[in-house]
């Protein structure tokens, strides 16, 4: 599934990111460019609503902010990697370098959860994670992640 949903133009591999909302906000470009977001504002209203209510730092270096939106037909996905460590409020207390954003639609949950527990194993494996984080292009993190 990640093979399906991610192509070149929906990775990055040094985000201009600062903190967390600026995190938020530079995957949302990433989405935003591949033209599957039919109401921008509301799908940013959305993910920034569903941030505030629990953060989506988990641990190991890791954020997934997601949300469920009516902006989009289908499952949207982006991940991106930042050579800073910025603060997401993870659960280990550590900071995030590694982000995964997921959009769906409120009435889908199968691909969404699918997703979720595909990426959830991937990132599992320390070696995987570091190779991310060493990526220079997004055609190398998209082989990296796929592998």
């Amino acid at each position: 599934m990640i093979s399906e949903l991610l192509s070149e133009e929906l990775v990055a591999t040094d985000l201009a990111a600062e903190s967390k909302e600026d995190v938020i906000r530079a995957l949302f470009d990433v989405l935003k460019r591949s033209g599957k977001i039919k109401d921008p504002e509301t799908a940013l209203q959305d993910l920034l609503a569903s941030e505030a209510r629990m953060s989506t730092g988990m641990e190991n270096g890791i954020a997934i902010p997601h949300a469920k939106t009516d902006a989009v037909d289908e499952l949207v996905a982006c991940v991106g990697v930042s050579k800073a460590k910025i603060e997401f409020e993870c659960i280990d207390n550590k900071p995030a370098q590694i982000f995964i954003m997921t959009l769906s639609p409120k009435d889908g949950t199968g691909p969404h959860v699918r997703f979720l527990a595909e990426i959830g194993r991937l990132l599992k494996d320390k070696t995987k994670r570091k190779k991310m984080l060493g990526a220079k292009t997004p055609s190398e993190l998209l082989a990296v992640i796929t592998a």
